[in-house]
């Protein structure tokens, strides 16, 4: 089938066909980032357990889809409790990560947050439209972009902890403090893989 960019030669789309090949490629690259993570983890005396294989994988009682579900349930109340503040709870964590001196950069806060560098500058880009931080070049390193909030940053980020709270603990409350320690840390395991 022809897509009308090519000539569709012997009924095949190139386009088609290249971009089959470039899905192929990803998923190999993909599969061969798992395995080397794999590795990395048997290699530390972590003995790797296989809680899922292609027979007994469903979709809904995977641990992705429960974690998929829960950070959009949780980010679309949060950005809804966000907004008499002007902003969302993406923005939030770069908001607080400077008010609380956890990162300067645009680079130390995607690595804190676990931001790609696009999303990155798109929120950053907005964050400083509604002129809530500033960006500023590096006098040591041309290269370094520096993040400071303004004033109006300062307030905003400071109004946060008495909004989020309330946010996470009406997803907490059937949680005892036992189960929510436990939880906290499964999360952790999962994340850092250790």
């Amino acid at each position: 089938m022809a897509c009308g960019t090519c000539s569709g030669a012997h009924g095949v789309c190139a386009h088609a066909t290249e971009g089959n090949e470039q899905t192929a490629i990803s998923a190999a690259l993909t599969r061969r980032r798992v395995i080397a993570r794999l590795d990395r983890l048997d290699a530390k005396g972590v003995s790797a357990v296989n809680h899922y294989t292609k027979d007994n994988f469903q979709l809904t009682q995977s641990i992705g889809f429960h974690l998929n579900k829960a950070r959009n349930s949780l980010l679309l109340e949060m950005d809804s409790a966000l907004r008499p503040l002007d902003i969302n709870g993406q923005q939030m964590g770069i908001l607080l990560s400077l008010n609380r001196g956890m990162a300067t950069t645009p680079f130390e806060i995607s690595k804190l947050l676990g931001i790609d560098s696009g999303l990155m500058t798109r929120m950053l880009d907005k964050l400083e439209e509604k002129r809530l931080l500033e960006r500023s070049r590096s006098i040591d390193d041309r290269r370094v972009v520096n993040l400071i909030l303004t004033e109006k940053g300062k307030a905003v980020a400071t109004q946060i902890p008495d909004i989020a709270p309330e946010v996470l603990n009406h997803h907490l409350k059937g949680f005892s403090e036992e189960e929510f320690e436990e939880f906290r840390r499964l999360l952790q395991k999962f994340v850092t893989g250790n």
